[in-house]
């Protein structure tokens, strides 16, 4: 049984219709990236996920529906890593990884668990009162990890998480991402414009054309397929 399953799954904002029946699945400690063009249907497929656009369908997590509202979801055990980050500017660094556990009530496992990130990511236990918003943004998408880790998600949704930075910051994201799916057993699924990375990050992909899926398959068979990638891929 996968541990994410979406059965025709299809979402609106208002009269527009941005996906139109989407079957997807994410096994347990898998890497599934979404590739496709802009205006596809990629970032409202992960919203669908996370509640915060009306949809119709069925999604499935960890063999019960999930229920349709945002915190919800997230104590069921799925973080969402949107798009631009989503950090409180104003906020510290340290205050924000308090709101990643928020949904939490274990106050000695939150505590370990703030801990632990800040010693995977050293640049913000450095910077742990400084406000979020004077962070690089390599720094800010470490902080946006981060806060999400502190959930103890079992399922990570991450919304173009290589947009705007250097690719050696990405490169070190990624190599964080494959460690943690790797040494912790944690399932990921990967919105991502850049398909040469997101292929090479991740066991299956679905690509998405006007709020369809058009292909889906192994990362590696996508990669050989000439055709696919011309048409789909960008390259």
């Amino acid at each position: 049984m996968p541990l994410l399953e979406l059965r025709g799954v299809a979402a609106r904002y208002g009269p527009l219709q941005a996906l139109h029946g989407i079957d997807l699945s994410v096994g347990e400690g898998e890497i599934v990236a979404v590739l496709g063009a802009n205006g596809a249907g990629k970032t409202t497929t992960l919203r669908a996920i996370s509640a915060t656009v009306r949809t119709s369908g069925d999604i499935v997590f960890a063999g019960e529906r999930l229920p349709r509202h945002p915190e919800a979801v997230a104590r069921a055990g799925i973080a969402h890593v949107p798009e631009g980050r989503g950090t409180f500017a104003q906020l510290s660094v340290e205050e924000n990884l308090r709101l990643g556990a928020h949904v939490r009530r274990d106050r000695a496992g939150v505590k370990a668990d703030r801990d632990r990130v800040l010693r995977r990511f050293p640049i913000l236990a450095e910077r742990r009162r400084q406000a979020a918003g004077t962070l690089s943004g390599g720094e800010q998408q470490q902080l946006a990890l981060a806060r999400a880790l502190m959930q103890r998600p079992r399922l990570l949704l991450l919304d173009e998480p290589s947009l705007g930075l250097a690719p050696l910051v990405v490169a070190g994201f990624y190599d964080v991402v494959s460690e943690l799916n790797e040494r912790e057993g944690l399932s990921v699924l990967v919105v991502e414009q850049n398909a040469r990375l997101a292929l090479a990050s991740s066991s299956r992909a679905y690509v998405l054309e006007v709020g369809r899926v058009a292909v889906d398959g192994p990362s590696s068979a996508l990669q050989r397929d000439e055709s696919v990638r011309r048409s789909y891929l960008g390259y």
